[in-house]
């Protein structure tokens, strides 16, 4: 009898060099039921699939519009060493900002061949949106962080928001680079225990995206969507909906609208489930913690297969 759990999928910074070896999934992506997957992968982004995440450069592996396709397709060999070799069932899905592609091809809404290509030209657009920056307050409450963010953004030209709400402790500020430091001053001034500038130089999940939505509605468009068979908790709304038009419409605001990681894991938790996380890292672990679900395994565990088969007997 298969054992129902939640199953979810990370964003972008889980990537990292080696995380195909270190992730005892490189035969996997080497065996030929993938070997048109990782061709196509690099195709789309002009380098070869395994030199580049045995290899690297690093600072290529990092890069929005190269990230994003190589992390779908290394979730997608973890999902499907898992569903190959141990019976699961699982009862929802969900994903952080890029792993929510993840977890729609996973429910067999959007084929793993076409979401490569939509997170490529994704990740090439939101390099295109002007230049901005992320921080993450910490030790402040999301109602006080986002009066100051709307505060700031009076001024038309220091346009900031709220990205990433995480947990009750931790939420990620986005925006144009004044507005995100005028942000991170007033926050530490009104009681947050730090304010990290993140190392990037994409604005996700921001007003400045706001410039990519036409062009990005135009390319979904052109991509065959079904109804998700099995429920997948959105970003934007933290809910699921069957209709594809409205799952286009939230792919599309999700490039400029926060991430309510929060409301996903309360709902996460209240199926009292197992949660796995698919992925090279253990990112979403302190985030579940943090919001009171416990029950949690991770692929980027060695002990990870050891764990889950006691836990499903």
């Amino acid at each position: 009898m298969s054992c129902p759990v939640a199953i979810v999928f990370p964003g972008q910074g889980s990537q990292h060099l080696n995380m195909l070896s270190q992730g005892s999934i490189l035969d996997v992506a080497q065996s030929p039921e993938f070997s048109h997957l990782v061709e196509l992968c690099s195709d789309l982004i002009s380098i070869n699939f395994f030199d580049l995440i045995e290899n690297g450069p690093e600072e290529s592996l990092n890069k929005t519009s190269i990230t994003q396709p190589l992390l779908l397709l290394v979730s997608y060999l973890h999902y499907q060493k898992l569903i190959n070799h141990i019976e699961v069932n699982p009862i929802m899905f969900a994903g952080h900002s890029l792993g929510e592609y993840s977890a729609l091809v996973a429910a067999n809404s959007i084929s793993i061949e076409d979401a490569l290509q939509v997170v490529r030209k994704r990740g090439l657009l939101m390099e295109e949106a002007p230049t901005g920056s992320m921080a993450a307050i910490l030790g402040l409450d999301i109602s006080m962080i986002d009066e100051l963010c709307q505060q700031v953004s009076m001024d038309a030209s220091m346009q900031v928001q709220c990205a990433n709400i995480n947990s009750p402790t931790q939420t990620v500020i986005s925006g144009s680079n004044e507005a995100v430091i005028r942000t991170q001053e007033l926050c530490l001034q009104a009681g947050a225990k730090r304010a990290i500038t993140l190392k990037v130089s994409i604005a996700s999940h921001s007003p400045l995206m706001k410039v990519a939505k036409d062009e990005f509605y135009d390319f979904l468009s052109t991509i065959e969507l079904k109804a998700p068979e099995i429920s997948v908790l959105h970003n934007v709304t933290n809910q699921s909906s069957t209709e594809p038009s409205v799952i286009k419409n939230l792919l599309v605001q999700q490039l400029y609208s926060p991430v309510q990681w929060v409301n996903i894991c309360r709902e996460l938790a209240a199926l009292n489930l197992p949660l796995i996380e698919f992925g090279p890292s253990k990112v979403l672990g302190g985030l579940f913690k943090a919001n009171g679900a416990n029950d949690y395994f991770s692929t980027a565990d060695s002990n990870f297969y050891e764990k889950i088969l006691i836990h499903v007997k």
